[in-house]
């Protein structure tokens, strides 16, 4: 049977067929295989949870775990650990432009909108930060062992 020949298709700017195929990552069972919750023990994380009041009890009470549920946030995690990293990272950039934005085109007139900014811009930052700190992290797991 002879090999099948790869076409190119064009798609967009820079997008190509080939470029785009999945590749199928089991990101826990890469988190099994590094050993990350025999690091998390070794390193004293939890105990210095602990310290700080951060405890299973005090989770349970708050309902964190039936909180998470009821919005789907497991679901959502296992699709975020499907993304390609650099899907976040690409994302994190326009986060970082409207932060940008917000500083210049929010008035520096009065303490509520020079507030409005700082909240705004903040929460920009933090989420373009978080995205690309994701991609990173997500970036490490998928590689290829």
């Amino acid at each position: 049977m002879a090999p099948k020949k790869k076409e190119k298709q064009w798609f967009g700017a820079g997008i190509f067929y080939e470029g785009s195929e999945e590749v199928e990552v089991d990101v826990f069972k890469k988190l099994e295989n590094r050993k990350v919750l025999s690091n998390v023990e070794k390193a004293g994380l939890l105990s210095k949870a602990e310290e700080l009041g951060l405890t299973l009890s005090s989770i349970e009470k708050v309902g964190v775990f039936s909180k998470a549920e009821e919005l789907g946030l497991l679901s959502l995690l296992e699709k975020a650990a499907s993304v390609s990293p650099s899907t976040l990272a690409s994302v994190a950039l326009p986060a970082l432009v409207a932060a940008l934005l917000a500083v210049v085109i929010i008035p520096d007139d009065s303490v509520g909108l020079v507030a409005l900014q700082a909240v705004v811009a903040g929460a920009l930052l933090v989420g373009a930060a978080g995205l690309f700190v994701g991609s990173v992290v997500l970036g490490g797991l998928q590689e290829a062992d």
